[in-house]
């Protein structure tokens, strides 16, 4: 999606977990390794981009991760939302920033249906020896989200 804003964007992404796993994408404009995400459409919440980017993007139905029970109040004008893990605001580039919303989340299945129109150089899932390895150059904070995402997701 486009920018919504010149100067600013909202973000929501994912540091999706299977089998003590966990899934990156090589951005096809940066060349590094990221989660999977982007925008927060204007007519979605956090936790709805989040979902719909990770099903675009690789195909996955996911299942985010909450830290605690979020009881619903029935009321159609109120929804309790799944708050992020972690935020963070970033420079995309001398003019725009992206706020961004960091969740984690569960998959059903390790296998991918990559989107045709928003495909990446490479996708993999990473399992905790492979975040450390410098072949792949991953970048501290996003080595930082997906340990702690695996830490927390991962089958004991």
């Amino acid at each position: 999606m486009p920018h919504i804003h010149d100067k600013i964007d909202f973000t929501s992404e994912v540091f999706v977990v299977y089998d003590n796993k966990v899934l990156l994408r090589k951005h096809d404009k940066y060349k590094i390794w990221l989660s999977v995400g982007g925008h927060i459409e204007l007519d979605e919440d956090p936790n709805e981009a989040a979902v719909r980017e990770v099903k675009e993007e690789v195909g996955l139905d996911i299942e985010l991760y909450k830290s605690e029970d979020i009881s619903d109040v029935g009321n159609a004008d109120y929804r309790e939302l799944i708050p992020p893990i972690f935020m963070n605001r970033h420079r995309i580039n001398e003019l725009h920033e992206h706020v961004t919303l960091i969740y984690f989340a569960e998959a059903f299945t390790d296998k991918l249906v990559l989107s045709e129109t928003e495909k990446s150089e490479e996708c993999k899932w990473f399992n905790l020896s492979d975040l450390d390895n410098p072949t792949y150059n991953i970048r501290e904070k996003i080595r930082h989200y997906a340990k702690k995402a695996l830490e927390i997701l991962a089958v004991k």
